[in-house]
């Protein structure tokens, strides 16, 4: 019986020693919050606002002013992807990809990512109104925050094919951002700025969407690749990339940019649409897709620091 009631204490002690390892694990740690905001999205966004800023200053920088709107864009570009972590929750548990996010395995809770999410967007649209001054750049991150958290995903990116498309409206927003903070003013440069990166998000998103389609389809996310299949995308892949060349060389025209950024724009462009072309005799369509999304980042991290260097 003294045996018996040995055993029984140890195993009670065991299970309430892993019971305790299980509630510390599930404690959400700094890095869970982090994670929440998509840190790599926030980084490639952020430089193409670094660049924006850039060109607008024409290396007569503010560097001051530079930091507050860098810090700006990327706390209300935090607070959107967050947001978009609140409402995507009940599909992002049917992906292999997003089951693990500290939201979906409940690490943290649906309330506190919400609010996490609008103090971030507070703070973010404080930093470019009282610190950056900037009426115009406070106005385009609202609108971006609005249409990416709203318009893209509670709506279009649950019920509509067009979702990609409607998202790129919001994800060009960044460079423009960074811009106008030194210009005050809507003109060609942000028009152009605004154009390269919406013309860079739909064949940047569709390569991952090929790579993840049945995830996706699992979702339940009507995207173009799991709507009208892997054909259709590519056509819509490489017209986006087309338009993207000639709209990219925009900025040399305009004489924002000198002819280092005219050469690296026409290589990097025509070398991206061979391979989106490549795509249609690809035996192995998950190994091109993952190859497009990765000429997709390169791309864009290294036009706009060519962009930078060659700035008029």
């Amino acid at each position: 019986m003294k045996e018996q009631a040995s055993l029984e204490l140890r195993a009670e002690a065991a299970a309430t020693a892993e019971s305790e390892e299980t509630a510390v694990s599930s404690t959400a740690t700094f890095k869970d919050f982090v994670q929440l905001t998509k840190p790599g999205i926030i980084f490639s966004n952020s430089l193409t606002a670094l660049g924006g800023f850039w060109v607008a200053s024409g290396w007569d920088i503010s560097w001051l002013k530079l930091i507050w709107t860098l810090l700006g864009t990327a706390l209300v570009m935090a607070s959107g992807t967050v947001l978009n972590n609140y409402l995507d929750r009940d599909m992002d548990a049917k992906m292999e990809r997003t089951q693990k996010r500290a939201l979906v395995s409940g690490i943290i809770s649906p309330a506190t990512v919400l609010w996490y999410g609008i103090a971030l967007g507070i703070a973010g649209l404080a930093v470019l109104w009282f610190l950056v001054q900037s009426p115009l750049a406070t106005l385009l991150g609202l609108i971006g925050l609005f249409a990416y958290v709203w318009i893209y995903t509670a709506w279009f990116k649950r019920t509509s094919v067009w979702s990609t498309f409607v998202g790129s409206f919001s994800g060009a927003t960044p460079p423009v951002i960074g811009y106008c903070a030194v210009t005050q003013t809507f003109d060609m440069g942000a028009v152009i700025l605004f154009l390269i990166l919406f013309l860079w998000q739909p064949p940047h998103f569709w390569a991952l969407g090929i790579r993840r389609m049945e995830e996706y389809r699992a979702a339940g996310f009507p995207l173009l690749p799991v709507v009208r299949g892997t054909y259709v995308t590519k056509m819509a892949m490489i017209r986006y990339i087309v338009l993207l060349v000639p709209v990219s060389l925009l900025l040399y025209v305009y004489d924002y940019v000198g002819e280092l950024y005219f050469f690296a724009a026409v290589v990097m462009g025509l070398y991206w649409a061979f391979v989106s072309l490549k795509g249609f005799k690809a035996e192995d369509e998950i190994k091109w897709a993952k190859r497009m999304f990765i000429i997709s980042v390169n791309y864009l991290t290294l036009l706009f620091i060519i962009m930078m260097i060659s700035t008029n």
